[in-house]
C-alpha cells in the first residue's frame, strides 16, 4: 500500500511494496480498472497509472477488455499475465505419481498421471519423477525450464537432519540417502518436499474450509490415517518431520502395536484407518461389500451408509465416528485447536452426517471442543496443496520488482 510518513525504506522498496499489493489484489479479485486499483491500494490515479505501466512493461500484467454496462466511459481493465511464471506439483503414492503445472494465477494448465504399481519400481525414482513432470509440462505446452519451482508431496516425510524419507516404508524406491541429491541434479528448478497430508492442509487453508484460520488440525484418511497440524498459521512438522503421523498413535480398542515403523501401522490406523471400515461392515452385517483398494471400499461404504438409515448402516457410521473421535480426543487435548478439518475420501464421503456424529462423540471424550468441518478441496487435495505451495514461492520471486 502507499507509504506513510515515517515509513522506513527507499522509494524503490516502497514502489515494490505497492506493486506487490496491486498484484495480490489482481490475483484475488480478477481484472480491475486503474481507478479500482487506486481505491483498493490507497494510491492516487497518477501513481496507480505509473504502477500499472511499470508492471505491464515488466510482463507482469496485461490489459484485458474494458468495463461495460456502467455509467460513464468504459475503463481499461488489467489482470495478472498468466505467462509471468509457472510452478509444478507432484502427488506421490505407491500406485501412481500425479503431476500438474499451474500458471502464476493458479490455473492448472497441464497434468499427467504416471502409474507406478508393484513393490519394486520398474524405473528408478528419479526417472519416475522426471517422466511425470515432463508429461505435465508437455500437456501445458511448456518446457522444464519454464517451471520456476516444484513441490513434491509424499507419504511420510524427509528427515531434515538426514535427508532420508521416514514413516513411509510402503513407498518403494524412495529411501535412498542419495535420492534428494540425485533429484536436485536431474531437475533445473528448486525442488521442495512436503508430507502429503500437510499439503492437503495447505490446500484447505488457501482455498477451502480452513481459510482465515491460524490454528487447526486436518485429519486425513485415504490409504493411511494421518494429520496435519497448523499452529499460529504455520505447519508444525516436528524435529524429524513426523508431526501428525497419528496412524502410529496407541489408542484404546486395539491391541498395543509394537515396532510400528516396521509394521507401518499403529493403534489408531488399526482402529479407524480405511482398512478397518470393511472389516467393521462385515461384523455388522452390512450387505454388498465391494472389493478393491481399502480407501475406495471405505469411501463407498461410508457414502452408502449416509444414504441408508437402517440398522447395520447406521451402526457402521456410529461406530466409525466413535473410533475416529477416540484418536481425535488425544490430538485436541494436547493441541486445543480452533478447528478440525475432516479430509480424504474415507472422511469426506460421510459428509455432514459423519461430521456431526464425530463432533458429538468428541464432545463426550475431550475437554477441548473445536468445531469440526468437512474438507472442501475434494479433487486431488494433495496435488492442489503442492501447487499452492510452489506458487507462493514462485510469486515471491516473480513479483519482486525491487531488484
Amino acid at each position: 500500500m502507499a507509504g506513510t510518513a515515517g515509513t522506513p525504506g527507499t522509494p524503490r522498496v516502497l514502489r515494490a511494496m505497492n506493486d506487490r499489493a496491486a498484484l495480490d489484489l489482481l490475483l484475488e479479485h480478477g481484472p480491475l480498472s486503474r481507478t479500482r486499483i487506486g481505491k483498493l491500494t490507497g494510491l492516487s490515479k497518477p501513481t496507480a497509472s505509473q504502477l500499472l505501466a511499470r508492471l505491464e512493461a515488466a510482463g507482469l500484467v496485461l490489459a484485458t477488455g474494458t468495463t461495460e454496462g456502467r455509467p460513464g466511459p468504459n475503463a481499461q481493465l488489467y489482470e495478472v499475465d498468466p505467462r509471468a511464471g509457472y510452478a509444478a506439483g507432484l502427488d506421490v503414492t505407491p500406485e501412481r505419481i500425479v503431476a500438474a503445472v499451474a500458471d502464476i494465477t493458479g490455473r492448472t494448465v497441464g497434468s499427467y498421471a504416471l502409474p507406478t504399481p508393484g513393490r519394486r519400481p520398474a524405473q528408478p525414482v528419479v526417472r519416475q519423477v522426471t517422466d511425470a513432470l515432463d508429461g505435465a509440462v508437455k500437456a501445458a505446452g511448456l518446457t522444464r525450464s519454464d517451471v520456476h519451482r516444484l513441490v513434491i508431496g509424499t507419504p511420510g516425510a524427509f528427515d531434515p537432519n538426514t535427508g532420508r524419507l521416514r514413516y513411509a516404508s510402503h513407498l518403494p524406491g524412495w529411501h535412498s540417502p542419495e535420492l534428494l541429491g540425485e533429484l536436485a541434479a536431474a531437475l533445473p528448478m528448486p525442488v521442495e518436499y512436503e508430507n502429503d497430508v500437510n499439503l492437503a492442509a495447505v490446500a484447505e487453508q488457501r482455498l477451502g474450509a480452513a481459510r482465515g484460520h491460524e490454528d487447526f488440525v486436518l485429519l486425513w484418511s485415504e490409504g493411511g490415517l494421518g494429520a496435519a497440524l497448523v499452529l499460529g498459521g504455520r505447519l508444525h512438522r516436528g524435529w524429524t518431520g513426523g508431526a501428525g503421523e497419528v496412524g502410529f498413535l496407541p489408542v484404546p480398542g486395539t491391541p498395543l502395536v509394537r515396532q510400528v515403523t516396521k509394521a507401518n501401522s499403529g493403534g489408531y490406523q488399526e482402529l479407524a484407518g480405511s482398512q478397518a471400515v470393511p472389516r467393521l461392515a462385515r461384523e455388522l452385517g452390512v450387505p454388498d461389500i465391494p472389493s478393491g483398494p481399502y480407501a475406495e471400499v471405505a469411501a463407498t461404504l461410508v457414502e452408502r451408509a449416509t444414504a441408508h438409515d437402517d440398522g447395520p448402516h447406521r451402526q457402521l457410521l456410529e461406530t466409525y465416528a466413535t473410533r475416529l473421535a477416540t484418536g481425535l480426543a488425544s490430538l485436541v487435548s494436547v493441541l486445543d485447536p480452533e478447528l478440525v478439518v475432516l479430509s480424504g475420501a474415507s472422511l469426506t464421503a460421510g459428509g455432514d452426517t459423519l461430521r456431526t456424529l464425530v463432533q458429538d462423540e468428541l464432545e463426550e471424550l475431550a475437554a477441548a471442543r473445536p468445531r469440526l468441518v468437512v474438507g472442501e478441496v475434494r479433487e486431488h487435495p494433495v496435488l492442489r496443496g503442492a501447487l499452492e505451495s510452489a506458487l507462493a514461492a514462485t510469486r515471491d520471486e516473480v513479483f519482486d520488482t525491487s531488484r
